[in-house]
C-alpha cells in the first residue's frame, strides 16, 4: 500500500514508521529483525531501509602501488525490503540515490521493486563518500534528486530509458522525498532550499520526509513556509534520539542541525551514557507528544544505533 494510502485510511490519525539501516556486507537478515521484532508490537505502517554508498580506502599491493577498493558495503537494499515485506506483512520503502548508480542501474532496481509489488520509494540524492568533500554523480547517473522524481515519474507513465520500449508497463511508485527544516548544508538560504524543494514535488512527489531535528518550532515553521508556497503534499517528521555527549557535536557536524539549549546543557550534565540516554528519551517523548497534538500524519522515527530508546518512547505513547 502506498504511503498516501496509509494517511487517507488514518482519517487523521497519526501513524507511525521505523528507519533501518541495512547490515554491512557478510551480515545476516537477522541483525534486520533482531532491531525490528521489539518494535512491531506499535504495528508501523512502513519500514524505511536507507541506504549508504560503500567507503573508499587504499590497499597496498605486493608491488609498493595501491589499489582503491570499496569497504562498508551495504547491499541489497530490494531483497531487504522484499524480506520485510515477506517476514512482518508491513510495507517496506527503499531509498534510492543518485551518488554511484547510472540511470540505467536505477532503471533496473526500479523494475525490480515494481516485480516485488513494492509501490513506494524515497528518492534521494545522496552524500558525497566521506572521503570526498563535493558529491559527484556517476558519469551515466542523476547529478540531483528532481533528476531522480522526474526518471521515476516517467517510468510511472511507461517511459523508459530505450526508445524502443513503446509499449513498457507502467509502474505505479508512490514518491517520497526529503525536506530540511533547518535547510539542505548545500542550500545558499531557506527560500531557495524551499524553491527546490517545490520544484520536486511538481516533478512528481508524494510526500516529503524531514531530516531529524530536536526543536519542533523549526519543524513547525517549515509546515507553514511550505503551505505558503503552495506544497501541499503530505509532510513527515523525522526523529532521532541524541543519547551522548559526543553527538552535541557530531550531529550538528554531519548532519547540520542544531541541537537546543535547553537539551545540550541537560546533556552535559550527564555523567555516564545511561545518563544521556535517560535525558535522550526524554526530550524524543516531549517532541512525539507536541507532534501528535500537533496533528502529524506520521511520526518517522530513525532507529540507527538506538532502537531501545524509540521502544521505550512508543510504550509511553500508546
Amino acid at each position: 500500500m502506498k504511503v498516501t494510502q496509509h494517511l487517507k485510511q488514518a482519517a487523521g490519525k497519526t501513524l507511525f514508521s521505523f528507519e533501518i539501516l541495512p547490515p554491512v556486507k557478510g551480515k545476516s537478515i537477522e541483525s534486520i529483525f533482531n532491531v525490528l521484532d521489539p518494535l512491531m508490537e506499535f504495528k508501523p505502517s512502513f519500514i524505511n531501509v536507507t541506504y549508504h554508498r560503500s567507503e573508499q580506502t587504499f590497499k597496498r599491493k605486493p608491488d609498493g602501488t595501491f589499489d582503491m577498493i570499496d569497504i562498508r558495503k551495504r547491499p541489497g537494499t530490494v531483497g531487504i525490503c522484499a524480506a520485510i515485506m515477506n517476514h512482518y506483512k508491513v510495507d517496506a520503502i527503499p531509498h534510492l540515490i543518485c551518488g554511484g548508480f547510472s540511470k540505467d542501474e536505477t532503471e533496473n532496481a526500479l523494475i525490480d521493486l515494481n516485480f516485488l509489488g513494492i509501490d513506494n520509494v524515497l528518492a534521494l540524492r545522496g552524500d558525497p563518500p566521506k572521503n570526498e568533500k563535493y558529491f559527484q554523480p556517476d558519469p551515466s547517473g542523476h547529478h540531483y534528486a528532481i533528476d531522480l522524481v522526474e526518471q521515476i515519474e516517467k517510468l510511472n507513465r511507461g517511459v523508459y530509458l530505450e526508445d524502443d520500449i513503446s509499449d513498457g508497463v507502467n509502474t505505479d511508485f508512490c514518491i517520497g522525498v526529503a525536506g530540511y527544516p533547518e535547510k539542505h548544508y548545500e542550500s545558499p538560504n531557506p527560500d531557495l532550499d524551499l524553491m527546490f524543494l517545490k520544484k520536486k514535488i511538481e516533478a512528481g512527489a508524494d510526500y516529503i520526509t524531514t531530516q531529524m531535528f530536536f526543536d519542533n518550532s523549526k519543524f513547525h515553521d517549515f509546515i507553514q513556509k511550505c503551505r505558503e508556497v503552495n506544497i501541499d503534499v503530505p509532510i513527515i517528521p523525522g526523529l532521532k534520539p541524541i543519547t551522548s555527549k559526543r553527538q552535541l557535536s557530531g550531529i550538528p557536524s554531519i548532519f547540520h542541525v542544531d541541537i537546543p539549549n535547553d537539551l545540550a546543557t541537560e546533556m552535559m550534565k550527564c555523567k555516564n551514557e545511561k545518563d544521556a540516554e535517560v535525558v535522550g528519551e526524554e526530550w524524543l517523548l516531549l517532541q512525539t507528544k507536541d507532534l501528535i497534538k500537533s496533528g502529524s500524519p506520521v511520526i518517522h522515527f530513525y532507529t540507527l544505533g538506538k532502537p531501545h530508546i524509540i521502544y521505550n518512547v512508543m510504550k509511553k505513547i500508546l
